[in-house]
């Protein structure tokens, strides 16, 4: 047998390269170098915050999602008709919704996100499921959203999260956020949007967009992209422990059971 042929002297021989070049604080180990459920790993770090993510397979919120994206193919094709031809369109919220989409359109990167983050803050009225509904965690597609005028954060993520596509910006670079709110001590949804490298929020508590790094006394617990329904796996990093100065810009204070339940069974609902 040849010197190479022992695995796990090759893999120790890569990783003493890879040490020498980047040094101790790389922080890898052997498997990190040649394991596709690594490789995958260190991939989905590039999310927004930083953090490691795993798929969800099972649970709560993959489900909630999971009806979601079924309504919002009906959506899509409702939009895509009323974008074609708006003297046709017989949906007044479809009208609403394209003409915020036109308008960020002609905008290009950080304005075209801005755009889209006012213009949906403005339209939607925040109100509780409860208020609305009389039940908790109803997860709206943007046309129901609009023909109400009314939602809850995930109403306004999910419809920022259509215009975003709407309004030309890939998938891979739009996420929606599931945050814990550790003053309030409530979930709350936003989307954050990817420019040139860097994750910006959009949030209905506030008009003014921050990048992930600036976000204060919110913990990132799920995110939801391109790569499906995922978990945050390190919540240890002070950028996403308890930090200060993360004031809302409109003030609402339901009390929500968290959304970290989602993970399971049980079905509750996050914050405005």
């Amino acid at each position: 047998m040849g010197y190479f042929s022992n695995k796990q002297t090759w893999r120790a021989i890569v990783l003493a390269w890879v040490l020498v070049w980047f040094g101790p604080a790389a922080n890898l180990n052997a498997g990190t170098l040649i394991s596709p459920g690594a490789l995958d790993s260190i991939r989905k770090s590039a999310e927004p915050f930083g953090l490691f993510a795993t798929r969800l397979s099972g649970g709560g919120l993959l489900e909630k999602w999971n009806g979601v994206e079924r309504k919002l193919e009906d959506d899509m094709v409702q939009l895509a008709l009323c974008d074609g031809d708006r003297e046709r369109c017989v949906s007044p919220a479809a009208l609403r919704f394209l003409a915020i989409v036109d308008t960020a359109r002609a905008r290009e990167g950080r304005a075209r996100f801005g755009e889209i983050n006012r213009a949906i803050n403005l339209a939607i009225k925040a109100t509780s499921d409860m208020a609305q509904y009389g039940q908790i965690d109803v997860w709206s597609p943007p046309l129901d959203t609009f023909a109400s005028g009314a939602g809850d954060c995930e109403d306004y993520a999910i419809a920022k999260m259509v215009a975003l596509r709407m309004a030309g910006v890939s998938t891979e670079d739009i996420r929606l956020v599931v945050l814990r709110d550790v003053l309030r001590g409530e979930d709350h949804a936003v989307v954050l949007a990817r420019l040139e490298g860097h994750w910006l929020t959009l949030d209905n508590r506030r008009m003014a967009m921050i990048e992930d790094i600036d976000v204060r006394n919110h913990r990132p617990l799920f995110v939801i992209g391109d790569s499906g329904v995922m978990r945050y796996d390190d919540q240890s990093r002070s950028a996403s422990a308890a930090r200060q100065d993360y004031a809302p810009a409109v003030t609402v204070n339901l009390a929500r059971a968290p959304i970290s339940e989602l993970a399971s069974p049980i079905d509750v609902a996050v914050s405005n």
